[in-house]
């Protein structure tokens, strides 16, 4: 019997002076259960219109870009995968067509992904920063993210929320309104020229450094700094990769900002980003004490950096409160960096040296890059001037609050991507994924073949005409060894 059932027959039993006060007890509560479920049929009414409004809209989204033949923004939705002339049409994210022009008029608002702040051109805001460059490294193959992200097309090229600007645009969308295109630079390898271009019409040429090829961080900073401080002695530069996805841009500019106010007292400084989880993908940088600044009253000297670490003395980090993840944006004096590279790796500094100095003569530039470049030493920036320079008190930290993720696999993609309840994560065309008791994980139907999943939790299938990628969330972190083994296996043409 239930309990509504039980009531009546409780209250019979007590009747007399309390009998009415039973009876107005029950009334009240049957009251509020119907209310209850008047309103939870009124909910669930108005999530119906939404889902049927959200479809709608949709769907004259996907006929307006079929009928027009364009979208807004550069072609930041292609990869390189080949075409398939016997499988249907693939999502307009997926499909390697002619590169498309920017449709939008230079004074028009086009907001980044997760910005709000962003423009195709030119800044008109009261933000930029004077005597500010913005230096973006472009390099790495994206290798977890394969075979969307290929060493010819890698992932800062994409556009991984479908919403018509790949990473490294809106890397440029948000960066824009603290300097100019005059004031921003890129460093990228060769094979990545193009597609730089091709994205970024307003990047000047001249502000497009090209390494001959990879060496990691200290070189790609490096090499900009070098070429910077030659050009302007008094730049201030902030190193931002051009892969990262940031939401919260009030606080992102806020915080470069700030950290600009403390490089012009001659620190390498860092943005420390607030930990959400006990990551053990990234390193950490321990908060040391405050600086005492009134244009910059977050900032903190750098106690130390902490290498990636496991689980347990991740958590034990966060726990304390002293540590942020170090995400690798760096705001320096271009000559101040050049410095500390002269200190702590000088046949570095002397061969970057060189190099800058030869870099504006286009008679020169080629034969000292292939005199120089290959002897230089391949080392991250953290390794070659942060953490030595730490432990001489030159180092600050800007504790930051917006939200980051390096979209380092394709777990961490999931969880940028909407998703109806206990159903996967849909990178592309919609209409190509069939699902049935299929919970969790991520598919990119990329072929134009329909992907059916059946009874299966936290899949990644990434469907691209030339390979198939079939593995879990819990080990796409392993992606990487994979691509090796294809890379082994004599497969170095679909990498």
């Amino acid at each position: 019997m239930s309990l509504f059932q039980a009531l009546p027959a409780a209250s019979s039993e007590v009747q007399a002076p309390g009998g009415s006060a039973v009876e107005f007890m029950f009334k009240q509560i049957m009251d509020a259960v119907h209310k209850s479920q008047m309103e939870i049929s009124e909910l669930r009414s108005e999530c119906h219109e939404l889902r049927q409004a959200n479809a709608s809209l949709e769907r004259q989204i996907r006929d307006g870009l079929q009928n027009n033949g364009s979208r807004l923004g550069t072609p930041g939705f292609q990869t390189p995968a080949p075409g398939s002339p016997q499988l249907r049409a693939k999502s307009p994210f997926l499909t390697p067509n002619s590169i498309a022009t920017l449709a939008v008029p230079p004074t028009f608002y086009v907001p980044s992904p997760l910005s709000d702040n962003s423009l195709t051109q030119f800044p008109f805001g009261v933000r930029e920063i004077p005597g500010f460059w913005v230096v973006i490294p472009a390099g790495g193959a994206g290798t977890r993210l394969w075979p969307l992200s290929r060493e010819e097309h890698p992932k800062f090229l994409l556009d991984l929320t479908l919403k018509g600007r790949s990473l490294i645009q809106a890397t440029w969308d948000r960066l824009i309104p603290l300097s100019s295109a005059s004031r921003t630079a890129i460093v990228a390898g060769p094979a990545h020229v193009k597609g730089i271009t091709e994205q970024l019409p307003d990047l000047l040429p001249h502000n497009l450094f090209c390494e001959p090829s990879a060496k990691d961080s200290m070189a790609a900073i490096g090499l900009a700094a070098a070429i910077l401080a030659v050009r302007d002695p008094n730049a201030i530069i902030g190193s931002f990769a051009a892969d990262h996805m940031i939401s919260g841009d009030d606080a992102f500019l806020a915080a470069v900002a700030e950290a600009v106010e403390v490089a012009k007292k001659d620190y390498l400084v860092t943005i420390g980003i607030a930990p959400s989880h006990p990551s053990t993908g990234f390193g950490y940088v321990r908060l040391g004490e405050k600086l005492g600044m009134s244009d910059a009253p977050n900032a903190r000297l750098v106690s130390s950096f902490k290498e990636k670490p496991d689980a347990r003395t991740a958590a034990a980090y966060i726990k304390t409160g002293n540590y942020r993840w170090n995400a690798g944006m760096f705001v320096t004096k271009a000559a101040f960096l050049m410095q500390l590279l002269k200190e702590y790796k000088p046949e570095m500094h002397e061969g970057l040296e060189k190099i800058a100095l030869a870099w504006d003569d286009e008679k020169t530039r080629q034969q000292v890059l292939d005199e120089v470049w290959p002897g230089l030493e391949k080392i991250a920036i953290d390794n070659a001037v942060a953490e030595p320079a730490s432990m001489d008190r030159r180092v600050a930290v800007v504790p930051a609050t917006f939200g980051w993720d390096d979209v380092g696999d394709f777990s961490s993609l999931a969880d940028l991507l909407p998703a109806e309840s206990n159903q996967p994560r849909i990178l592309g065309d919609s209409g190509l994924v069939v699902t049935e008791q299929a919970a969790g994980g991520i598919v990119v139907p990329g072929s134009g073949r329909l992907v059916s999943l059946l009874g299966v939790d936290d899949l990644v299938i990434v469907d691209m005409p030339d390979t198939l990628l079939v593995t879990t969330r819990a080990r796409s972190q392993e992606v990487k060894r994979l691509v090796k083994k294809c890379r082994d296996s004599g497969w170095k043409q679909l990498l």
